[in-house]
């Protein structure tokens, strides 16, 4: 499960061999969210207001990265980090 970028106290990881459609998890304290890639949307869990708008922001402005760690992981590679959000 590899940690591809952190910031302002949220993770984002990919599991290996991940099913489909494509997403990523988020992780801020004790809750977690899965996100699709291609659409943003939260298909489980949930992260407080906040930490969810900065995933938003983040992912939007790294959705070719996110698709390409995606492929990497779901084949069993490790991907590549990921700029945080600044």
């Amino acid at each position: 499960m590899p940690c591809v970028s952190r910031f302002f106290g949220i993770a984002i990881y990919f599991y290996f061999g991940d099913h489909f459609p494509a997403h990523f998890h988020a992780r801020y304290g004790d809750d977690e969210a899965i996100y699709e890639i291609e659409t943003l949307r939260v298909y489980a869990g949930s992260l407080p207001r906040r930490a969810h708008n900065l995933v938003l922001e983040w992912a939007d402005q790294h959705r070719k990265e996110l698709k390409e760690c995606w492929e990497i992981a779901k084949n069993g590679g490790t991907p590549s980090q990921i700029e945080p959000l600044r």
